[in-house]
This record gives C-alpha cells, sequence and structure tokens, in this order.
C-alpha cells in the first residue's frame, strides 16, 4: 500500500483505505507478485485512498458508520488507467485524469474528517493516485515491466467501493467494503 516500504515494514492493526481494481489483474498480477511488496502481503491491485489510516484497535462501529456516510456522498465512477508513471523507484498505471480527481476527492474527503491521519504520513505534497506495479526494484527490472504494461491497457474498471484493511502482522486483510453512493451496509467479517 505505501511506496518504498517493504513487506515486513508493516505492523500488526495498521490500517489502510483502498479500491480495488480487479480489472487490473490481468495486466499487473504477475508483475506486482514479483516486484510489489504489498501484493506479497495479500494486497490485491488498488489504487490507495488513505494510508496510514487509524490503528485497528480505533476502529469502531462509530468509525464504520462515518466512513459510510463519508463515502455514500460520492458517486460511483469509471476508472481508465491508459498509461504508466513512475515516482523513483516505483513503476504504476496512472488513471485518466478525470478519474484521478475522483480519487483524490475521496482521499481529501477522508483526510478532511481523520486529519491526524495525512496521506502517506503527510510525506508527500501531491496526492497521486496510482496502481503501484514494481517498487524497489533494480532500474532494469522496472524499465522491462514499463515496456510490458502497455500492451494490457488501457484498463477500465467501475469505482464502486472502498475496502478497509487491516494488518494482521503477517498479511493484509479486508476488513470492511463502504459503498459509493449508499449507506453502509454491514461490514465483512474476520
Amino acid at each position: 500500500m505505501t511506496d518504498d516500504v517493504q513487506a515486513d515494514a508493516f505492523r500488526a492493526g495498521q490500517s489502510g483505505l483502498i479500491v480495488r481494481v480487479p480489472e487490473a489483474e490481468p495486466v499487473v498480477g504477475a508483475w506486482r507478485d514479483r516486484l510489489d511488496p504489498s501484493a506479497r502481503a495479500g494486497v490485491p491491485a488498488h489504487v490507495t485512498v488513505l494510508f496510514p489510516f487509524l490503528d485497528a484497535g480505533l476502529i469502531d462501529g462509530g468509525v464504520h458508520a462515518a466512513l459510510g456516510d463519508l463515502l455514500s456522498r460520492h458517486r460511483p465512477f469509471e476508472a481508465r488507467f491508459d498509461r504508466c508513471g513512475r515516482f523513483p523507484g516505483v513503476l504504476y498505471l496512472a488513471p485518466a485524469p478525470e478519474p484521478a480527481a475522483r480519487f483524490r476527492g475521496l482521499t481529501e474527503a477522508i483526510a478532511e474528517r481523520w486529519p491526524e491521519n495525512p496521506p502517506f504520513g503527510g510525506a508527500f505534497d501531491d496526492i497521486v493516485p496510482h496502481l503501484t506495479v514494481a517498487q524497489g526494484q533494480e532500474e532494469a527490472v522496472i524499465e522491462k515491466a514499463e515496456a510490458d504494461l502497455p500492451a494490457g491497457l488501457p484498463v477500465v474498471a467501475r469505482v464502486s467501493t472502498v475496502d478497509l484493511l487491516i494488518h494482521d502482522g503477517r498479511r493484509w486483510e479486508r476488513r470492511a467494503a463502504f459503498r459509493l453512493g449508499q449507506a453502509l451496509r454491514g461490514h465483512l467479517g474476520r
């Protein structure tokens, strides 16, 4: 979920909010399995909405209700990932501008409600929605993946839920799914 972080850097009780992008798995799955530590820790292809979020011990029914209410105000949308992008040491798929603004709006709304948890811990000035494919790899490996990915683009996905993930000390697990455009309908158990 985080850029430039190894899977063993995650700790039990950490949480994050993501939009899963299963439509991208045929294009990025094999690359992510090899080149993205978060994939090996159980995180599917995704766009991070907010990481880190609250410690798992602070996430109760009130937090679930607040997330459900906040996210119900955002309409579902279509996201088109049509190109690769780069951060230092990171290769990602970039959404087209309009969906990028919609992802950014989700992040900003949640960060405004929980200002003690800025996106990526406040490490970056700008919110750049993206789907990480590779991180922490040698440049030649990243270049090979970057040359391969355009053949599978564009990836078009319907964005209708935001998932809450919790790290159990070994892997990330989905604990709740919040629908955009409608009230919370419950949460997933362990």
